[in-house]
Protein backbone atom coordinates (compact mmCIF):
# COMPACT_ATOMS: atom_id res chain seq x y z
CA UNK A 1 0.00 0.00 0.00
CA UNK A 2 1.20 3.64 -0.93
CA UNK A 3 1.88 5.76 2.28
CA UNK A 4 2.24 9.39 2.46
CA UNK A 5 5.09 10.68 4.73
CA UNK A 6 5.51 13.94 5.91
CA UNK A 7 9.06 15.11 6.10
CA UNK A 8 8.74 17.76 9.59
CA UNK A 9 12.01 19.44 7.86
CA UNK A 10 10.37 20.88 4.87
CA UNK A 11 6.86 20.30 5.47
CA UNK A 12 6.89 18.24 2.29
CA UNK A 13 4.52 14.88 1.33
CA UNK A 14 6.51 12.10 0.49
CA UNK A 15 5.01 9.34 -1.18
CA UNK A 16 6.33 5.87 0.02
CA UNK A 17 5.31 2.49 -2.47
CA UNK A 18 6.29 -0.60 -0.73
CA UNK A 19 4.98 -3.09 -3.40
CA UNK A 20 7.15 -1.59 -5.52
CA UNK A 21 10.25 -1.68 -3.55
CA UNK A 22 13.79 -2.68 -5.77
CA UNK A 23 16.37 -5.05 -4.43
CA UNK A 24 19.93 -3.43 -4.13
CA UNK A 25 20.99 -5.29 -7.55
CA UNK A 26 18.28 -3.61 -9.63
CA UNK A 27 20.38 -0.22 -8.91
CA UNK A 28 23.05 -0.15 -11.55
CA UNK A 29 26.46 1.38 -10.04
CA UNK A 30 27.42 4.43 -11.56
CA UNK A 31 29.21 5.08 -14.63
CA UNK A 32 33.20 5.96 -14.51
CA UNK A 33 33.53 9.59 -14.65
CA UNK A 34 35.11 10.98 -17.79
CA UNK A 35 37.15 13.69 -17.75
CA UNK A 36 36.12 16.70 -19.71
CA UNK A 37 40.21 16.40 -20.98
CA UNK A 38 41.49 13.05 -20.08
CA UNK A 39 44.63 14.44 -21.46
CA UNK A 40 45.52 16.92 -19.20
CA UNK A 41 46.58 16.37 -15.83
CA UNK A 42 44.35 16.04 -12.71
CA UNK A 43 44.79 19.94 -11.30
CA UNK A 44 43.69 18.30 -7.36
CA UNK A 45 46.75 15.66 -7.49
CA UNK A 46 50.03 16.55 -6.05
CA UNK A 47 52.74 17.68 -8.20
CA UNK A 48 49.50 19.60 -9.95
CA UNK A 49 49.27 22.38 -7.41
CA UNK A 50 49.99 25.51 -9.70
CA UNK A 51 46.95 24.08 -11.54
CA UNK A 52 45.09 25.77 -9.29
CA UNK A 53 44.82 29.47 -7.55
CA UNK A 54 46.75 29.61 -4.53
CA UNK A 55 44.84 27.55 -1.80
CA UNK A 56 43.05 29.36 1.23
CA UNK A 57 43.79 26.28 3.52
CA UNK A 58 46.37 23.46 3.06
CA UNK A 59 45.68 20.78 5.82
CA UNK A 60 49.12 17.77 6.07
CA UNK A 61 51.55 16.77 7.92
CA UNK A 62 55.39 15.80 7.20
CA UNK A 63 55.37 18.51 4.35
CA UNK A 64 52.77 16.59 2.46
CA UNK A 65 48.98 18.06 2.08
CA UNK A 66 46.30 15.64 2.71
CA UNK A 67 43.59 18.60 2.29
CA UNK A 68 43.30 21.46 0.46
CA UNK A 69 41.16 24.46 -0.08
CA UNK A 70 41.33 26.53 -3.06
CA UNK A 71 39.45 29.02 -4.64
CA UNK A 72 37.26 27.49 -7.56
CA UNK A 73 38.33 28.80 -10.89
CA UNK A 74 34.29 29.08 -12.34
CA UNK A 75 32.81 30.10 -9.18
CA UNK A 76 28.57 30.86 -8.98
CA UNK A 77 29.03 33.17 -6.32
CA UNK A 78 31.99 36.06 -6.37
CA UNK A 79 32.74 39.48 -4.92
CA UNK A 80 31.65 41.47 -2.31
CA UNK A 81 28.82 43.54 -3.38
CA UNK A 82 25.74 43.58 -1.04
CA UNK A 83 22.67 42.22 -1.90
CA UNK A 84 21.06 44.90 -3.97
CA UNK A 85 17.74 44.09 -5.74
CA UNK A 86 17.39 45.97 -9.56
CA UNK A 87 13.87 45.79 -10.68
CA UNK A 88 13.98 45.93 -14.46
CA UNK A 89 10.51 45.75 -15.01
CA UNK A 90 7.23 44.46 -13.72
CA UNK A 91 8.68 40.82 -13.58
CA UNK A 92 12.75 41.39 -14.25
CA UNK A 93 14.11 41.31 -10.79
CA UNK A 94 17.72 40.48 -10.43
CA UNK A 95 20.85 40.86 -8.17
CA UNK A 96 24.31 40.48 -7.94
CA UNK A 97 25.51 36.74 -7.56
CA UNK A 98 28.12 38.10 -4.75
CA UNK A 99 29.87 35.26 -2.38
CA UNK A 100 32.41 33.18 -1.85
CA UNK A 101 32.67 29.61 -4.10
CA UNK A 102 35.37 27.46 -2.98
CA UNK A 103 36.74 23.52 -3.28
CA UNK A 104 37.94 21.20 -0.92
CA UNK A 105 39.76 18.54 -2.28
CA UNK A 106 39.56 15.79 0.22
CA UNK A 107 42.52 13.77 -0.19
CA UNK A 108 45.63 14.07 -2.56
CA UNK A 109 44.46 10.42 -3.51
CA UNK A 110 42.66 10.54 -7.27
CA UNK A 111 41.07 6.94 -6.29
CA UNK A 112 39.76 7.41 -3.10
CA UNK A 113 36.67 8.92 -1.92
CA UNK A 114 35.09 9.55 1.42
CA UNK A 115 34.23 5.94 2.02
CA UNK A 116 37.88 4.84 2.26
CA UNK A 117 39.15 7.62 4.73
CA UNK A 118 40.78 6.63 7.48
CA UNK A 119 39.43 7.57 11.00
CA UNK A 120 42.38 10.54 11.23
CA UNK A 121 41.39 11.56 7.97
CA UNK A 122 37.51 11.80 8.01
CA UNK A 123 38.06 14.39 10.97
CA UNK A 124 40.42 16.34 9.30
CA UNK A 125 38.44 16.95 6.27
CA UNK A 126 35.38 17.89 9.15
CA UNK A 127 37.86 20.20 10.66
CA UNK A 128 38.77 22.23 7.09
CA UNK A 129 35.23 22.57 6.44
CA UNK A 130 34.57 23.77 10.33
CA UNK A 131 37.24 26.17 9.68
CA UNK A 132 35.79 27.31 6.06
CA UNK A 133 32.23 28.20 7.47
CA UNK A 134 33.53 29.92 10.31
CA UNK A 135 35.75 31.83 7.62
CA UNK A 136 32.71 32.38 5.54
CA UNK A 137 30.83 33.90 8.78
CA UNK A 138 32.95 37.06 8.53
CA UNK A 139 32.43 37.75 5.29
CA UNK A 140 30.25 40.82 5.07
CA UNK A 141 27.33 39.82 2.89
CA UNK A 142 27.77 35.93 2.93
CA UNK A 143 24.41 34.91 4.58
CA UNK A 144 24.35 31.08 4.22
CA UNK A 145 27.35 28.39 3.23
CA UNK A 146 25.96 24.89 1.48
CA UNK A 147 28.65 22.50 1.62
CA UNK A 148 28.56 19.85 -0.70
CA UNK A 149 30.46 16.69 -2.30
CA UNK A 150 29.25 14.94 -5.46
CA UNK A 151 30.68 11.24 -6.02
CA UNK A 152 30.09 10.30 -9.69
CA UNK A 153 29.55 12.21 -12.49
CA UNK A 154 25.84 11.57 -11.61
CA UNK A 155 25.78 13.54 -8.97
CA UNK A 156 27.16 16.69 -10.54
CA UNK A 157 31.36 15.58 -10.28
CA UNK A 158 32.88 17.07 -13.34
CA UNK A 159 36.51 15.76 -11.81
CA UNK A 160 36.55 12.23 -10.29
CA UNK A 161 38.98 13.06 -7.61
CA UNK A 162 37.12 13.36 -4.44
CA UNK A 163 36.19 16.90 -3.74
CA UNK A 164 33.66 19.12 -1.97
CA UNK A 165 32.61 22.64 -2.74
CA UNK A 166 31.41 25.71 -0.36
CA UNK A 167 29.03 28.11 -1.58
CA UNK A 168 28.75 31.21 0.17
CA UNK A 169 26.03 33.24 -0.89
CA UNK A 170 23.79 36.38 -0.16
CA UNK A 171 20.66 35.08 0.99
CA UNK A 172 19.05 31.85 2.89
CA UNK A 173 17.80 29.19 0.35
CA UNK A 174 14.47 28.27 0.52
CA UNK A 175 15.46 24.93 1.16
CA UNK A 176 17.25 26.10 4.54
CA UNK A 177 14.05 28.41 5.45
CA UNK A 178 11.72 25.66 4.65
CA UNK A 179 13.95 23.66 7.39
CA UNK A 180 13.96 26.53 9.45
CA UNK A 181 10.56 26.41 10.07
CA UNK A 182 10.25 22.69 10.17
CA UNK A 183 11.90 23.48 13.41
CA UNK A 184 9.54 26.26 14.66
CA UNK A 185 6.24 24.28 13.88
CA UNK A 186 7.79 21.98 16.27
CA UNK A 187 7.45 23.56 19.71
CA UNK A 188 8.55 22.31 22.79
CA UNK A 189 11.86 20.42 22.04
CA UNK A 190 14.21 20.36 19.16
CA UNK A 191 12.70 18.65 15.68
CA UNK A 192 16.12 16.54 15.25
CA UNK A 193 16.53 15.56 18.92
CA UNK A 194 13.06 14.39 18.93
CA UNK A 195 13.76 12.38 15.09
CA UNK A 196 16.93 10.74 16.81
CA UNK A 197 15.28 9.74 19.96
CA UNK A 198 12.30 8.14 18.28
CA UNK A 199 14.35 6.51 15.64
CA UNK A 200 16.33 4.91 18.33
CA UNK A 201 13.32 3.80 20.12
CA UNK A 202 11.61 2.07 17.04
CA UNK A 203 15.08 0.92 15.83
CA UNK A 204 13.89 -0.83 12.39
CA UNK A 205 15.52 2.26 10.13
CA UNK A 206 18.43 2.85 12.05
CA UNK A 207 21.93 2.24 9.78
CA UNK A 208 24.45 3.39 12.75
CA UNK A 209 24.44 4.26 16.38
CA UNK A 210 27.37 5.59 17.19
CA UNK A 211 28.03 6.93 20.80
CA UNK A 212 28.22 10.72 19.29
CA UNK A 213 26.05 10.26 15.92
CA UNK A 214 22.64 8.39 14.65
CA UNK A 215 22.50 7.64 11.06
CA UNK A 216 19.18 6.69 9.41
CA UNK A 217 16.91 6.16 6.54
CA UNK A 218 14.90 8.39 7.80
CA UNK A 219 11.15 7.59 8.10
CA UNK A 220 9.68 10.77 5.34
CA UNK A 221 12.76 8.93 2.54
CA UNK A 222 11.67 10.88 -0.63
CA UNK A 223 14.34 8.84 -2.60
CA UNK A 224 15.97 4.80 -2.34
CA UNK A 225 18.66 4.92 0.33
CA UNK A 226 18.39 8.42 1.62
CA UNK A 227 20.12 8.73 4.63
CA UNK A 228 19.92 11.39 7.60
CA UNK A 229 23.22 11.92 10.23
CA UNK A 230 21.65 13.18 12.96
CA UNK A 231 24.67 14.69 16.21
CA UNK A 232 23.14 13.32 19.51
CA UNK A 233 24.72 16.50 20.82
CA UNK A 234 22.31 19.54 19.66
CA UNK A 235 23.96 22.51 18.27
CA UNK A 236 22.66 24.73 15.54
CA UNK A 237 25.90 25.72 13.50
CA UNK A 238 28.31 23.44 12.76
CA UNK A 239 31.20 25.64 13.28
CA UNK A 240 30.34 25.32 17.21
CA UNK A 241 30.06 21.77 17.18
CA UNK A 242 32.28 19.87 19.48
CA UNK A 243 35.61 18.45 17.94
CA UNK A 244 34.80 15.15 18.91
CA UNK A 245 31.40 15.45 17.19
CA UNK A 246 32.81 16.84 14.09
CA UNK A 247 35.28 13.85 14.44
CA UNK A 248 32.23 11.63 14.72
CA UNK A 249 30.31 12.39 11.73
CA UNK A 250 33.36 12.19 9.90
CA UNK A 251 34.07 8.72 10.72
CA UNK A 252 30.20 7.69 10.93
CA UNK A 253 29.81 9.41 7.27
CA UNK A 254 33.15 7.06 6.15
CA UNK A 255 30.83 3.62 7.61
CA UNK A 256 27.61 4.87 5.70
CA UNK A 257 29.18 5.28 2.31
CA UNK A 258 31.37 2.71 2.64
CA UNK A 259 28.40 0.22 3.10
CA UNK A 260 26.34 1.81 0.32
CA UNK A 261 29.09 0.76 -1.74
CA UNK A 262 29.13 -2.79 -0.93
CA UNK A 263 25.41 -2.60 -0.77
CA UNK A 264 24.84 -1.07 -3.78
CA UNK A 265 27.96 -1.10 -6.02
CA UNK A 266 29.59 2.40 -6.80
CA UNK A 267 26.86 4.38 -6.97
CA UNK A 268 26.91 8.04 -7.14
CA UNK A 269 25.59 10.24 -4.16
CA UNK A 270 25.38 13.93 -3.06
CA UNK A 271 26.55 14.69 0.32
CA UNK A 272 24.70 17.99 1.96
CA UNK A 273 25.89 19.36 4.70
CA UNK A 274 22.79 21.41 6.70
CA UNK A 275 24.38 23.92 9.30
CA UNK A 276 22.02 26.97 10.53
CA UNK A 277 22.68 30.59 8.44
CA UNK A 278 25.40 32.64 9.70
CA UNK A 279 23.73 34.59 12.39
CA UNK A 280 20.54 33.00 12.46
CA UNK A 281 19.92 31.62 16.24
CA UNK A 282 17.26 29.23 16.45
CA UNK A 283 16.32 25.70 17.75
CA UNK A 284 18.10 24.28 14.11
CA UNK A 285 20.19 21.51 14.51
CA UNK A 286 22.91 21.02 11.84
CA UNK A 287 23.03 17.29 10.10
CA UNK A 288 23.77 15.77 7.13
CA UNK A 289 22.18 14.11 3.83
CA UNK A 290 23.27 11.61 1.71
CA UNK A 291 21.38 11.46 -1.80
CA UNK A 292 22.41 8.51 -3.79
CA UNK A 293 21.59 8.91 -7.08
CA UNK A 294 19.58 5.61 -7.96
CA UNK A 295 16.56 7.01 -9.35
CA UNK A 296 15.77 9.65 -12.45
CA UNK A 297 13.79 12.81 -11.34
CA UNK A 298 10.48 12.09 -13.62
CA UNK A 299 7.79 14.59 -14.64
CA UNK A 300 5.03 13.59 -11.76
CA UNK A 301 7.91 14.90 -9.34
CA UNK A 302 9.00 17.91 -10.97
CA UNK A 303 5.32 19.41 -11.57
CA UNK A 304 4.23 19.02 -8.06
CA UNK A 305 7.31 18.49 -6.14
CA UNK A 306 6.25 15.24 -4.45
CA UNK A 307 8.60 12.76 -4.80
CA UNK A 308 7.68 8.72 -5.16
CA UNK A 309 10.07 6.47 -3.42
CA UNK A 310 10.50 2.89 -4.40
CA UNK A 311 12.49 1.82 -1.36
CA UNK A 312 10.91 1.99 1.47
CA UNK A 313 13.14 3.19 4.00
CA UNK A 314 12.80 0.29 6.23
CA UNK A 315 13.74 -2.03 3.81
CA UNK A 316 17.04 0.24 2.84
CA UNK A 317 18.40 0.43 6.28
CA UNK A 318 17.37 -3.71 7.02
CA UNK A 319 20.35 -3.97 3.36
CA UNK A 320 22.66 -1.48 4.46
CA UNK A 321 23.09 -3.05 7.80
CA UNK A 322 23.19 -6.35 6.42
CA UNK A 323 25.95 -5.06 4.77
CA UNK A 324 27.70 -2.72 7.13
CA UNK A 325 30.79 -2.97 8.48
CA UNK A 326 31.26 -5.51 11.91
Amino acid sequence: MSQLRLNPLTGRWVTVVAERGERPTDFAPRNPAVEADPSRPCPFCPGHEDATLPPLETYGRDGRWLVRVVPNLYPAFYGADPLAVTHLGPVFTQAPASGVHEVLVLSPDHQASWADFDDPHAGLVMNALRDRLEDHARHHGVRYTQAIVNHGREAGASLSHPHGQLLGMPFVPGTLLEEEAGFGRFEGSCLLCTVAEAELSEGGRVVVDDERVVAVAPFWSGTPYELLLIPKVHESHLPRAEPADLVAVGRVLRDVLATVRRTLGDVAYNIVFHSAPHHHESLYHWHVHVWPKLVTVAGFEQGTGVSINITPPEYAAQELTRHAVR
